[in-house]
């Protein structure tokens, strides 16, 4: 374990009490828990969180995609359908500061916990809704999941190649994404209840989040008055040359390295140049301005590959970026997993969990004072019933016993 971590506490005392699953309601409140806040999952007895993909009476064999989106959590089994069981979550709500929940459109209300009863039982809680389209769109009540929102929302649109047909990207903003603007959001209802006492309702979503990570796109739109277009590896709407991927020696999947040269520098393109020995290129009348490279890209691009070809990908990034240009090395998972600086930073850290192997996952990557949050375990389904009843609520043993024994909780 790496010396630069610690137990973050900024929202200590902060009781959030945590209906979600999948990845964008879990990786909100995944973020409140590594900054201290007790966070308390709510989970069917027989099943818990789809993500963690159980199987009746079959041992879990993939528990990753849970463990990425639970850590630094607690699980506690209630049975909703339960009268028990829903007074007894509707006594947590009492206790709580946050409540928030990512159900299928209108299941909150079929289950009991619309707003107005949340906020007649508790009228400073900080109610907040995942939902998939927003209240008002036409597609209100359908489901949604990462690659609908993604769709829907305008990324696909503008990732692949120039000529290829829409791409999904390869990561999950349309679900991490919408969790972290909605757990910014949380944080500026819980900083403003302080001193008005007040709670509020807080809904996002997920087609609404993408336009915020768009926002680029829609600048182009602005300026163009066209739809912002795909590029491949290269910046629509950006003429500069040369930008864009590189392939490197020795020619593996991803040993490629980015180069971007900037308009606002023209000292890149000299630079860069002198790097790869062709000097006899600078003042080159072909090559002069940004607008000329662009006219022969082909050419530049050539030239540059020419080079990058015969170096590995890291010892490109390397050169270049000691050359004063921007560059970057196509990295896959393994390499990034296998890198141990970010775990000696703590923005990788190992999990070792109760029941399953350890596992090294990417941690909250904001360092305070030079220190990561520490990662702690993805709670097993209903691991911590007994102590949040005890500690929430005040209830004893017996009375625990007995909320089991009428099966309202697991």
């Amino acid at each position: 374990m790496s010396d630069n971590v610690t137990d973050f506490t900024f929202l200590q005392g902060v009781k959030v009490i945590d209906f979600t699953q999948f990845e964008a309601g879990p990786s909100c409140t995944e973020t409140l828990a590594w900054l201290g806040a007790d966070v308390v999952k709510i989970e069917n007895p027989r099943m818990g969180d789809p993500g963690r993909r159980l199987r009746p009476d079959e041992p879990d064999t993939d528990p990753y995609y849970f463990h990425m989106f639970n850590a630094n959590k607690k699980s506690v089994t209630v049975n909703l359908k339960s009268a028990e069981g829903l007074d007894l979550v509707k006594d947590m709500i009492r206790k709580a500061d946050v409540m928030i929940e990512n159900f299928a459109p209108g299941a909150i209300e079929r289950l009991g916990l619309s707003y107005d009863v949340v906020q007649a039982i508790n009228p400073g809680i900080i109610y907040a809704q995942v939902k998939g389209f927003g209240e008002g769109s036409p597609f209100e009540k359908n489901l949604s999941f990462d690659m609908i929102a993604q769709a829907s929302g305008g990324t696909f649109s503008v990732t692949g190649d120039i000529d290829g047909p829409p791409t999904r990207p390869g990561v999950t903003i349309g679900d991490t994404g919408t969790g972290m603007l909605m757990a910014i959001t949380i944080l500026g209802a819980l900083y403003e209840r302080r001193e008005s006492g007040t709670g509020h309702q807080i809904q996002v979503a997920m087609q609404d989040a993408m336009l915020h990570y768009m926002r680029v796109n829609f600048a182009t739109q602005g300026r163009t008055g066209e739809a912002a277009q795909r590029g491949g590896s290269r910046v629509p709407g950006v003429s500069n040359a040369p930008m864009g991927l590189y392939p490197c020696s020795p020619g593996g999947p991803n040993d490629y390295v980015y180069i971007m040269t900037s308009r606002a520098n023209p000292e890149h393109w000299d630079r860069l140049l002198k790097l790869i020995g062709r000097e006899d290129l600078i003042g080159d009348k072909r090559y002069l301005t940004p607008a000329d490279r662009v006219t022969n890209i082909a050419e530049v691009d050539e030239v540059i590959a020419a080079w990058t070809r015969r170096q590995s990908k890291f010892d490109a990034m390397k050169m270049i970026g000691g050359a004063g240009i921007p560059a970057g090395a196509v990295l896959d998972t393994d390499e990034l997993n296998s890198d141990i600086t970010f775990e000696q930073r703590g923005v990788m850290q190992t999990m070792v969990h109760p029941v399953h192997r350890p596992f090294k996952m990417p941690a909250w990557p904001v360092r305070v004072d030079g220190k990561a949050t520490r990662l702690k375990a993805s709670p097993m389904l209903g691991e911590h019933t007994d102590q949040v009843l005890s500690d929430w609520l005040g209830l004893n043993s017996a009375a625990i016993a007995a909320l089991k024994m009428d099966g309202a909780v697991g």
